[in-house]
């Protein structure tokens, strides 16, 4: 037996592909587990992302006698490199004196999506995989290049900290409400304004392009189909006359919030639940739908394929911005609620504010873990030095690309 790494061919190999997520995806003993659906495009989660590359595992079994031998698909993994910002300086002007702070940028990638067949693990298959796309990385000039996996997934953990030189670097907050039959209702105190592409990148870029991992490219982010607007959240009365005036002359509080379309990408399914799980959820969003005067909390159809909004480039200033994102929560649950989500989903540093003023389920959230690697030595420090011994800020930048 063989295994040979190569790029993925969507013409061959994605009805393979599928088979292997699909054993992947299936939790063990009955226990609750996840499944995802990429609705048929096993490149979906990186093909908005400027530079991409998805490979597979493909184990190769001798015929004897030179004849040809049967092949099999046994793993995949996907990656992805753009230019992010990883700190900031302070820009001078012509008499010497700090003005104000820029970003420093650097080519960051990402691993997602490492798969290998249950019953072809431990084989070093996933470290062939790593290492094949790492290479592709450095070739294409990348600096660094991170993953984000749960922390009690131990064989993913050890496998990039303890053999692909991988560090632990930031624990990010998942905070995932569930979409109700009814409404959420929005304070009369707020305005909340849908931004044009070109507005959302103006404000983006000059209060955020300092914020670890905002990427360069906002605007390809802003201006994809999957994007369903940048909302800005104003005090009642407060006349929105355009990106320049805003920021010359902000109120002193106000919000912002994009919305991302994940359930034109992918659906989420959670499998392993018992009967009683399942009737009570039912239940739940039978009452909701029937008094929805009474603003009962249900649970989403997540025993069956569902799909979610993201929300991303949350931030905002004031002393009660705050609520003004919970008036934009509000607003974003009504739209999912539109458009038949299941969920709303966003990501925070685990430092952020934020963490604890978005409404969001406990028991639908975790705790996400970033780790990074340096790919090569013959970089430059820098402004910022080594960006994996830099201590986390108060926010990060979640791409929504690759959510």
């Amino acid at each position: 037996m063989v295994v040979i790494v190569r790029e993925y061919n969507p013409k061959t190999d994605s009805e393979r592909v599928e088979q292997v997520e699909n054993s992947c995806e299936v939790g063990p003993n009955g226990e609750l587990s996840l499944y995802t659906d990429l609705l048929g495009d096993p490149i979906c989660r990186v093909r908005n992302s400027p530079a991409y590359l998805m490979l597979v595992a493909e184990m190769v079994v001798s015929g004897g006698d030179g004849a040809d031998g049967a092949t099999e698909i046994v793993g995949m993994i996907r990656g992805c490199t753009k230019t992010v910002t990883c700190g900031s300086k302070f820009s001078r002007n012509r008499f010497g004196d700090c003005v104000k702070p820029v970003p420093v940028l650097t080519k960051l990638a990402y691993i997602l999506g490492l798969r290998v067949s249950p019953v072809h693990r431990r084989m070093g298959i996933g470290l062939k995989l790593v290492r094949r796309m790492e290479q592709w990385f450095e070739d294409n000039g990348a600096e660094y290049s991170y993953i984000a996996t749960d922390d009690a997934n131990e064989p993913s953990v050890s496998l990039f900290t303890e053999k692909c030189g991988y560090a632990k670097f930031r624990n990010p907050s998942v905070l995932v409400h569930p979409v109700f039959a009814h409404r959420l209702p929005i304070s009369n105190h707020v305005t909340i304004v849908k931004l044009t592409p070109f507005d959302a990148e103006s404000l983006y870029r000059n209060h955020f392009s300092t914020t670890e991992f905002f990427p360069r490219d906002i605007d390809a982010v802003l201006n994809n189909h999957l994007n369903l607007g940048t909302f800005l959240a104003l005090p009642k009365g407060y006349i929105w006359e355009g990106p320049d005036k805003f920021l010359s002359g902000p109120p002193e509080n106000w919000a912002v919030m994009s919305v991302w379309n994940c359930k034109d990408v992918f659906k989420l399914e959670v499998k392993g639940a018992s009967k009683l799980r399942k009737g009570f959820a039912k239940t739940t969003r039978v009452v909701d739908r029937a008094f929805p005067f009474l603003r009962l909390p249900s649970l989403p159809k997540i025993f069956s394929p569902f799909g979610l909004h993201m929300l991303y480039g949350l931030g905002g200033s004031g002393p009660l911005y705050t609520r003004f994102i919970k008036a934009l929560f509000g607003f974003a649950h009504n739209l999912a609620k539109e458009c038949k989500c299941g969920v709303v989903a966003t990501e925070v540093s685990s430092e952020d504010p934020l963490k604890l003023a978005i409404p969001h389920w406990k028991v639908l959230s975790f705790t996400d873990l970033w780790c990074i690697k340096r790919l090569g030595e013959d970089y430059s420090d820098g402004s910022v030095g080594d960006w994996r011994k830099s201590q986390p800020g108060l926010s990060i930048f979640v791409d929504p690309r690759e959510f």
